[in-house]
């Protein structure tokens, strides 16, 4: 599925987590020129992004805080391209090192990952909303006002 979609849409990114470092940074900047609640979702949204990364770090057995550091660095320089090097156990231009990613694969992964985040936020707003104002029971009362109680005698 992945090898037809690419197939059919050539655009690709950088790998090992390049592109993430570098929506993270554009989010992160972004949220510096809002105010309010605003500002705390997009900053959240870009620290989530760090995430794919640190767990490339993770499971190449790097420092994962060191790299995420230098990738910080070097995507505050501008260059857009830099991921984790797992060969190097470094930093590295991915793009150029040919490590890509199908640009299609990712934008449905960010699209999945931020749906499923608003589905959460959805249930849990839900379970918060206050109770109507009405007369307070879903359906008709239980005689003698005991529910679940098992079967009288």
């Amino acid at each position: 599925m992945i090898v037809r979609r690419a197939i059919k849409n050539d655009a690709v990114v950088a790998g090992g987590g390049a592109i993430e470092m570098e929506l993270s940074k554009y989010l992160r900047d972004y949220s510096r020129t809002i105010a309010g609640k605003e500002q705390l979702l997009i900053s959240a949204m870009a620290k989530a992004l760090e995430i794919i990364p640190r767990q490339l770090c993770d499971n190449a057995g790097f420092d994962a805080t060191n790299i995420l550091n230098k990738l910080r660095q070097k995507h505050a320089q501008g260059e857009k391209w830099y991921g984790v090097d797992i060969n190097n156990e470094d930093i590295a231009d991915n793009f150029a090192a040919c490590v890509w990613e199908p640009a299609v694969v990712k934008i449905n992964a960010l699209v999945a990952a931020s749906e499923a985040a608003c589905v959460i936020l959805s249930v849990d707003e839900t379970i918060k909303a206050p109770k109507s104002q009405g007369g307070g029971g879903s359906g008709p009362p239980v005689p003698g006002g005991r529910r679940g109680m098992g079967r009288p005698h």
